[in-house]
């Protein structure tokens, strides 16, 4: 099937999905986890082709690390997926009730998007999590991954597609798109595909951002701080910074940047150093950190860079009011955190960082639509409308406005012989 049959189709089967009940919905997320079980072994070895391969052709290694699908990744999956059914069903929800008139009621009821173009790179996990999300949202998802994930992402979504359709989904409601000609005409399939989500490098990203007339959900970069604040708590600060960096260091809410503040730093640098050095990261630094450890010369450019490698960058800062201005200049919008036992520090901080996920006293890893409780995400959006942070079921829906009248006309409210009452329905 073609990109634009596929797109079409995928656009039909959307509007059936879309009325699709909870308890189908959670059948059939239900089969599919079954299925992807069953299949383990054979989606574990098509897996490692795709390793074997990639390695072969030169594939960096971050790239490799996030094309890993291994039976613990699965697993990991399938727990994602099983959680989702117990999640409620984000579609019909009334968010709102008013009465304009007597017998003239308007509801604000969520319903889902439509078509979600979703465009990934290297992480076949990725597909798994967004195709469950989109059918427990009642969208239809028209899926690009890498082709260094060509054998995973076709049998896990052959897989998740039978086993959703045998349950009673309208067939259709998963695409795989595989050629590169076919992201550029995604980019400008506007008649069918109602949001794109991309999830992959700075310039991936920004190349879509600037070449589609369709919205785009999403962050270019995962530019993540840790400041150090003065009445920080050295062990602890120390460990979360070595977590942030090194925990799964190729992914967007890993540590980049870490900040500290001067009253703290001949202390806490000395032992951050031995710590981040026994898990294998180069440090770069400003001149006063070189002045107490060593490390290699942090550039203006290092203060930008999502490295997604063993790598970071160390300012020392006079202040938590320069801390947060270095954030707010050089970062990127998606997760930064401050370590301090003063409260009120940690919500001058919160409260001034301008990003989607601000924390206290935790690692920035933590940035994640599954540890949330959102049932896994879709991506992650630094966006300031309909969705920011981890986007789960809550931004994969939107909503429409539902007026139910007894026959009223707009003629006797123009005229002003009847007005509107707008009165909140059940508290609403």
């Amino acid at each position: 099937m073609d990109i634009s049959t596929a797109a079409a189709s995928a656009k039909s089967a959307s509007l059936r999905l879309a009325a699709v009940g909870t308890a189908e919905k959670n059948r059939a997320l239900e089969a599919i986890a079954d299925a992807l079980e069953d299949n383990g072994s054979d989606i574990v070895a098509a897996n490692e082709q795709d390793l074997e391969n990639g390695r072969e052709s030169g594939l960096a290694a971050p790239l490799i690390k996030r094309l890993k699908f291994d039976r613990k990744k699965l697993f990991a999956a399938l727990d994602g997926i099983r959680s989702l059914v117990e999640l409620p069903d984000p579609v019909g929800r009334v968010l709102s009730a008013r009465e304009l008139d007597h017998g003239l009621d308007l509801y604000k009821v969520s319903c889902p998007i439509g078509l979600i173009g979703v465009i990934f790179e290297s992480r076949p996990d990725a597909l798994v999590q967004i195709s469950t999300l989109c059918l427990k949202s009642g969208n239809a998802v028209l899926l690009k991954g890498g082709s260094e994930a060509a054998h995973t992402n076709r049998i896990l979504a052959s897989t998740i597609a039978q086993a959703s359709e045998a349950s009673g989904i309208p067939p259709g409601w998963l695409q795989l798109a595989e050629t590169r000609a076919d992201v550029d005409r995604m980019l400008k399939m506007d008649d069918h595909i109602d949001l794109l989500v991309p999830r992959g490098s700075n310039e991936f990203v920004r190349h879509i951002m600037e070449n589609s007339s369709i919205p785009v959900l999403g962050h270019a970069d995962g530019v993540c701080h840790v400041y150090v604040d003065a009445q920080a708590d050295a062990g602890m600060a120390v460990d979360i910074a070595v977590d942030g960096k090194c925990q799964y260091v190729a992914v967007c809410n890993a540590l980049e940047t870490l900040l500290v503040h001067a009253g703290v730093a001949e202390t806490f640098l000395p032992a951050a150093k031995a710590a981040l050095e026994e898990r294998g990261v180069q440090l770069r630094g400003c001149e006063r950190t070189r002045a107490i450890i060593d490390a290699e010369p942090a550039t203006d450019a290092d203060w930008k860079t999502e490295y997604l490698d063993l790598i970071l960058s160390i300012k020392v800062v006079e202040s938590l009011d320069e801390a947060v201005g270095h954030i707010n200049t050089h970062g990127s919008g998606h997760t930064d955190a401050i370590v301090t036992a003063d409260a009120g520090a940690a919500e001058r901080f919160m409260d001034g960082v301008d990003s989607g996920n601000v924390f206290w006293n935790c690692s920035t890893r933590f940035s994640d639509g599954y540890r949330y409780g959102l049932g896994a995400e879709v991506g992650i959006s630094t966006a300031k409308i309909h969705a920011r942070g981890p986007v789960g079921l809550e931004g994969l829906v939107i909503y429409k406005w539902k007026l139910k009248g007894t026959g009223q006309i707009v003629a006797p409210y123009a005229d002003g012989t009847r007005s509107f009452t707008h009165r909140p329905l059940n508290g609403r």
